[in-house]
């Protein structure tokens, strides 16, 4: 029998946490911590995600700032609003959402952003240290996905985890992390010759490619953890990169869409707030555990 991961239940456990935390600490800093989030264009499905992400921030006390550009903003104008956030001492953390226009080069804010305040943890600083295996924060939906694992599965040692996609939001920082914890992986992607043969190898199977229902049940070795990342629309419906129905019966576990990853990632990217803001006013973020 496949259960179900209900993400919306498990980001519900951490926001709750997250905002204990929040409001004991302004207690005693009377300052929150403030995500300022840049958005550009008038992408439907970017507007929609940053309304989740503001609704999420309030619910748990953190405060929030949008700035709004229209897409005909150039790199150089940008850059030069970001270096003014990172400048800003009211400010604990900095989100461009992305995808961003084409015109504009999105290495600009992995570049430019503070390490200090990358909530995303995309920027060049903070991969390295993650590759490293120091960062105090991680990029939001791998740290989710491993929340996740390590509820159900305890101990991830010795997994052999196979990860579809090799971005630098999900798949090479998920490759690390799973590294980290004794996990043996395989990053596939468009050039993998067998790839269908290389994910039924895998005891966790991650997808995050974008391309809707990639995965079936053919591909999935019995009992497999399976988490779906991707999201897309078709036929007015939202499915992600994994053939839900084909593949239940055949998992031990696997998260839907929507209502799988996507809330963690939100929850996530809270929680990277609350560590910042933690680490900014000379407090340590290890000493906060999601009850």
């Amino acid at each position: 029998m496949t259960h179900i991961i209900d993400g919306k239940l498990i980001a519900e456990e951490i926001l709750l946490s997250i905002k204990k935390e929040v409001e004991e600490k302004f207690k005693f800093i009377n300052i929150r911590p403030k995500i300022a989030t840049v958005l550009i264009g008038n992408n439907p499905a970017s507007e929609i995600y940053v309304k989740a992400k503001l609704r999420a921030a309030e619910k748990v006390g953190i405060s929030t700032e949008l700035v709004i550009f229209k897409e005909d903003i150039d790199n150089e104008k940008l850059r030069e609003i970001i270096i003014s956030l990172n400048k800003r001492p009211d400010i604990t953390g900095i989100l461009v959402q992305l995808p961003l226009p084409n015109c504009l080069d999105e290495q600009i804010i992995f570049e430019t952003i503070d390490y200090r305040k990358d909530v995303d943890a995309f920027g060049i600083h903070n991969t390295g240290l993650l590759n490293h295996w120091k960062s105090k924060i991680m990029p939001c939906t791998p740290q989710g996905i491993l929340y996740v694992l390590k509820k159900h599965l305890k101990d991830l040692s010795g997994k052999k985890a196979v990860v579809i996609g090799r971005s630098i939001i999900v798949g090479r920082p998920m490759a690390s992390i799973l590294i980290k914890e004794n996990c043996t992986v395989t990053i596939a992607h468009s050039k993998t010759i067998n790839i269908k043969e290389e994910c039924l190898q895998a005891d966790i199977l991650i997808a995050a490619t974008g391309i809707p229902n990639l995965v079936k049940a053919g591909w999935v070795k019995k009992n497999a953890f399976v988490v779906d990342v991707g999201i897309s629309r078709v036929n007015n419906k939202l499915v992600g990169d994994v053939a839900f129905e084909n593949v239940i019966g055949t998992a031990s576990f696997i998260t839907p869409v929507p209502g799988g990853i996507g809330p963690l990632t939100v929850a996530n990217l809270l929680l990277n707030t609350l560590k910042l803001y933690l680490i900014q006013n000379n407090l340590s973020s290890d000493d906060f555990i999601i009850k």
